[in-house]
């Protein structure tokens, strides 16, 4: 059990900017905890996002602003840690069409102009999608999503080989009922927002996290965290739009 809150901790301390405190006593390379990590890394996003319609209700007088606030706040939330793998990953994919070393490129501390161009055009989607589900009374869709992407990247997680040795420790214990149980109390949750609609929304994610993953793995010729923070900013920039289209 003390695992199990070391990894929820753990969460939290890696995947956001929120505040946690750790023990001397506290070790967190164990698999025990790393899987506990993973298995609660839904729950992150739903925090985050409660945390931003938060301040969207507090700030709601200023409607579109507020709701700008929101989107922005939503990703400072989690360090922007996301949106700067999209950089690494298109710099390492230009390299590799110029006969470059991929994974050298992307683990320069470096970015490229190209990288900066995807990660700016994706926040920028993506800002907007909030926006428009926020103001548009889409909240519940919104930490929906939240919760959608974040489970596809357990998938990934669960069924892909990584070229990182932190992430293959992560994986080590994490199992078939780590994996398991995290998807059905999430999709618990999420039913309890989006009803059946979360179901389908859940399936597009689940499909276009693994064959974003696969198809970016094939490019570059390797998997990493850096794939694992690109495929979770595509599927919710996708289903951002998806859902502002909806509610327009």
């Amino acid at each position: 059990m003390h695992d199990f809150y070391l990894g929820l901790k753990f969460m939290f301390s890696y995947f956001t900017i929120l505040p946690v405190r750790f023990s001397e006593d506290d070790d967190l390379s164990t698999p025990k905890v790393l899987a506990s990590m993973l298995f609660w890394l839904p729950l992150g996003g739903l925090v985050l996002g409660g945390l931003s319609v938060g301040i969207f209700t507090l700030l709601s007088s200023f409607e579109w602003l507020a709701a700008l606030v929101a989107g922005v706040a939503y990703m400072m939330l989690y360090g922007f840690l996301h949106t700067e793998a999209i950089m690494d990953v298109a710099d390492a994919l230009y390299a590799k069409h110029s006969g470059k070393d991929a994974y050298e490129v992307i683990k320069e501390p470096t970015v490229g102009a190209m990288g900066v161009l995807w990660a700016v055009g994706i926040m920028l989607m993506k800002v907007g999608g909030i926006v428009t589900l926020l103001l548009h009374g889409g909240w519940a869709y919104f930490l929906s999503i939240l919760l959608i992407s974040r489970l596809g990247l357990l998938l990934l997680f669960f069924t892909q080989t990584f070229r990182s040795s932190f992430i293959g420790k992560m994986q080590e214990g994490f199992t078939q009922t780590h994996f398991l149980s995290s998807l059905l109390l999430f999709t618990c949750i999420g039913i309890i927002f989006t009803g059946w609609h979360f179901l389908v929304l859940l399936g597009i994610a689940l499909l276009f996290s693994y064959f974003l993953a696969n198809y970016l793995g094939r490019k570059l010729g390797f998997l990493n965290g850096d794939v694992l923070g690109t495929t979770l900013e595509s599927t919710e920039t996708l289903l951002f739009l998806l859902g502002a289209a909806l509610w327009l």
